[in-house]
């Protein structure tokens, strides 16, 4: 009768150590399911751990007219009828505006269409018309649409967009020449431009916000006339609307520095300032944000998958945040691959990448190259070959 009252005990030990032998499995493959969850998704702040789905790297991507020097861009997109490259460079002024040179003083062809393999010249145009051009669109049609963010000395040129024809014809412009403002269908440093799926025109406007870092600086910026919005015009480029003001809180921006249409016909705005991404319906309704794909200043969406190039993020302003670009899918606030940067001195860490971002349909992507980025890239622009 003793028996039975020993084998109760043995079993219980022999129970309770393959139970832990099986919770001990349990969390030896959990912690393998982790690792390579965290091994496939990386570190989107870093990249490490990232792939990189365009590794070959060509600096100073794209032929220069003898006589000339590369000046910085942010602007660059792909014709959707023969796939090329259109971009600006700005007439060899080494700055964003406000230095010495500048397409006012330097009146040679800002606006460049580069054969996507070969980088060879196949359109240049658009002297005489800007003073520095920012944002860079090519709408259905193939009409080439530029942003010009400053105004010359004069107070004659910029403060604009203009749409020109594939062969350089200017069409139309919008915004008052050389008067910065606020008022309806006035512009004050507009950043980007993009056209809507009926056609309608979006303007981001405003690019002082991302350095108000008070609210006593942005009430100061709101009494002095600066803009942070989007406005919206019919095609004729009747004005329709604005919505947003400087601040945090969602429809509001500190510098809307680049926008995109998704194939749903929501648009994306890069709210740089607020290191975001905004996205809106049509008529300005807010619907949600991103937030993983760092201080973004250029935007490209494609096959829904989003291109998001981060050119700004510095050791004070946005600390650990490597520049790059940053790639993910259309509906999630997720980073999935990751092209790295130039690497600088004086940015530790963090590198330096373009402002403008672009990519062609066998997944090349093309980098226009801002004042932080331009000597490292050696030129206007980089190419970043899938092979």
């Amino acid at each position: 009768m003793s028996k039975p009252r020993t084998l109760i005990p043995a079993f219980g030990v022999c129970a309770a150590v393959l139970l832990a032998a099986y919770n001990v499995g349990i969390g030896a493959n959990t912690s393998a399911a982790a690792q390579a969850r965290r091994a496939a998704t990386g570190n989107p702040i870093t990249g490490v751990g990232l792939p990189n789905p365009a590794p070959k790297v060509t600096r100073n991507w794209g032929e220069l007219p003898a006589g000339r020097k590369w000046g910085t861009s942010a602007g660059v997109d792909i014709d959707p009828k023969d796939g090329h490259v259109w971009a600006y460079e700005r007439c060899g002024a080494g700055t964003a505006g406000g230095g010495p040179v500048d397409c006012d003083n330097n009146p040679v062809d800002p606006i460049f269409k580069f054969d996507r393999r070969t980088g060879k010249v196949l359109a240049n145009f658009g002297k005489g018309v800007t003073v520095t051009p920012h944002g860079l669109h090519v709408d259905r049609d193939g009409n080439v649409w530029i942003a010009d963010f400053a105004g010359n000395e004069a107070g004659t040129k910029g403060h604009q967009v203009h749409k020109f024809s594939p062969s350089g014809k200017l069409l139309l412009s919008l915004g008052q020449a050389g008067k910065p403002g606020n008022a309806d269908g006035q512009f004050n440093q507009p950043n980007d431009v993009v056209t809507g799926p009926d056609g309608s025109i979006y303007v981001s406007d405003g690019h002082d916000g991302q350095g108000m870092t008070t609210d006593a600086a942005i009430a100061e910026g709101l009494k002095r006339g600066a803009t942070a919005r989007i406005s919206k015009f019919s095609p004729d480029g009747t004005f329709i609307k604005s919505w947003g003001t400087l601040g945090v809180r969602h429809g509001e921006f500190r510098t809307p520095h680049a926008m995109a249409f998704d194939a749903k016909g929501r648009l994306w705005v890069a709210d740089r300032g607020n290191h975001r991404i905004e996205i809106f319906d049509q008529d300005g309704k807010y619907l949600e944000s991103r937030y993983m794909f760092g201080r973004v200043s250029g935007l490209f969406i494609r096959n829904n998958t989003v291109y998001a190039i981060d050119s700004e993020s510095g050791p004070l302003n946005h600390p650990n945040w490597r520049d790059g670009v940053r790639i993910g899918p259309l509906d999630d606030d997720r980073i999935t691959a990751f092209i790295p940067p130039f690497e600088r001195e004086d940015r530790v860490y963090q590198g330096t990448a373009g402002e403008g971002v672009a990519v062609d349909a066998e997944g090349n992507v093309y980098a226009a190259e801002g004042p932080n980025s331009l000597n490292q890239a050696g030129g206007a622009f980089t190419k970043y070959s899938v092979k």
